[in-house]
């Protein structure tokens, strides 16, 4: 549970924040970071043509891929997934078109569907909650950040700064537009 105060100490009668506006806002925070490692990669002309940066990126979106299409109760078809694609221009497309579905969906969802029990056929006899499903897809992704943003640097290049608490400033929108290759 998250409590909101305004000023001053935490009190008791501080308000509830309902639970899927939290992970609206970090689903934001991932759309942001996301792109903004995969924009700073795009930028550097060695990071964008390293295949191992192509394929940690890839990497993020099918597992992002996978838990949404399982909390939105889609096909996922793991062999049309799994191919990473030619160019940084056509992955950023396709981080943008998940990250736009993934808004979408939690927009129109409260917090009784975070509790939703999901089966995963790569987990047999496991449930997993939508929350931590969602939870996953998060922590998943800012994993994999860190491995990018390393692999930048051994580059050559700079990864922007992707700490949440910097983004909770001015909650910036995820940087897609700019320069795609």
């Amino acid at each position: 549970e998250c409590r909101v105060r305004r000023g001053g100490p935490l009190r008791s009668e501080a308000r509830r924040v309902p639970q899927i506006a939290l992970f609206q806002g970090r689903v934001r925070h991932q759309a942001y970071a996301d792109a903004a490692i995969l924009e700073s990669v795009q930028r550097h002309a060695t990071a964008s043509a390293d295949q191992k940066l192509r394929e940690m990126l890839h990497h993020i979106l099918v597992a992002h891929r996978y838990w949404l299409h399982l909390c939105q109760g889609l096909p996922f078809h793991h062999e049309t997934e799994s191919t990473v694609p030619l160019t940084l221009a056509e992955l950023s497309t396709q981080f943008q078109s998940t990250q736009s579905q993934q808004l979408r969906w939690l927009d129109g969802a409260g917090d009784a569907s975070l509790d939703r029990v999901l089966e995963s056929p790569f987990f047999p006899g496991r449930q997993v909650k939508v929350c931590e499903a969602l939870t996953q897809i998060l922590l998943h992704s800012q994993g994999h950040r860190a491995q990018i943003a390393t692999r930048l640097r051994e580059l050559g290049g700079e990864p922007p700064p992707l700490d949440y608490i910097l983004w909770t400033r001015d909650r910036p929108s995820p940087p897609f537009a700019a320069g795609s290759r």
